[in-house]
């Protein structure tokens, strides 16, 4: 107590420079980018060697909570390469492939789907759930969320030059997208975390590619941004050096001249198409970045490529 009675105050001044004000000072940074954000779909394609990581998985989790408490909509796609083909090698079961192209027959269908509408997907949501989330799992074939059609491979016989079908079993590509399930899931205050399984109008489940999935929800949703999280910092230019923003015709001009090669072209292509659907910009970053999805969206230089600006025009200053 103070000699006059009353009780005496701390006069102490913060120390500049310590942890809490460091904390602020990011915060106060952010604000900005979660204010743009606010109120807007962002869709998250998570897949490759983060997901089979706990740590990265743990941070993951914690971002799309954050996302949630920000205000923004995030909507989880995931992939499962990687567990599918661990599970069918325990199971001896083998793959076929046709001029190189795997073949989904209706035994490994079933595999995919119990892995990817199963295990990944619960998984995923117990991890958000665990750090004060409240999601949901559903796959495509929910309420006809994706109606999708058997993929057809045409191949040109190199010697006879005929060309010819290839029939790849149960894979399809999204045809309808139905967003009304992830509508009211979002509007419940839920997150929406969704596995890329389809139905045909027939009634026939069929496996997605994940990418393709995510782009074909993220351009029915009108999303803000679609991140795809991989296992690459992002699309890099001749130099090996990355390319922080690109509009679509540079995309498809690196793919022409073969900058872009292997099995970032399908990457690339869903992010140009998703872009011309209407996704305002959509980034290919990596996961195997702790909280990669915090550094794209809440900071002024990102982590990854963004492609997503009109041909032509000035290039931003910062994010879109």
């Amino acid at each position: 107590m103070a000699k006059n009675g009353s009780k005496s105050k701390n006069t102490a001044k913060p120390k500049s420079g310590g942890a809490a004000q460091t904390q602020a000072k990011i915060l106060a940074q952010a604000l900005p980018y979660m204010q743009r954000y606010g109120g807007t779909t962002v869709v998250v394609k998570y897949g490759g060697h983060a997901m089979g990581d706990e740590a990265l998985a743990e941070s993951f989790a914690k971002d799309i909570v954050l996302l949630k408490q920000a205000g923004v909509n995030p909507v989880v796609v995931h992939g499962g390469g990687p567990q599918i083909g661990r599970l069918l090698d325990e199971l001896n079961i083998k793959s076929r492939f046709e001029d190189g192209l795997r073949v989904t027959d209706k035994e490994t269908l079933d595999v995919v789907e119990m892995v990817l509408s199963g295990a990944i997907n619960k998984s995923i949501v117990g991890a958000i759930n665990a750090q004060g989330g409240q999601a949901v799992g559903i796959s495509g074939k929910d309420a006809n969320l994706m109606i999708a059609r058997k993929t057809e491979r045409r191949v040109t016989d190199p010697v006879s030059n005929i060309e010819k079908i290839i029939d790849l079993g149960y894979v399809g590509e999204p045809e309808t997208v139905n967003t009304h399930i992830v509508d009211v899931i979002q509007k419940s205050d839920l997150i929406p975390v969704v596995a890329p399984i389809g139905a045909s109008t027939e009634g026939e489940t069929l496996n997605i590619n994940a990418d393709t999935f995510a782009g074909a929800l993220a351009a029915a949703l009108k999303a803000k941004r679609l991140l795809m999280l991989t296992d690459v910092d992002g699309v890099l230019d001749a130099k090996d050096k990355l390319i922080e923003q690109m509009a679509g015709t540079e995309a498809r001009a690196l793919i022409a001249n073969g900058v872009v090669s292997g099995g970032m072209i399908p990457k690339v292509e869903t992010c140009i198409d998703a872009v011309e659907s209407g996704v305002e910009g959509v980034v290919i970053i990596n996961g195997k970045v702790p909280h990669a999805v915090l550094l794209e969206l809440f900071t002024e230089h990102g982590a990854g490529t963004l492609i997503g600006w009109p041909s032509g025009a000035p290039k931003p200053p910062q994010r879109l």
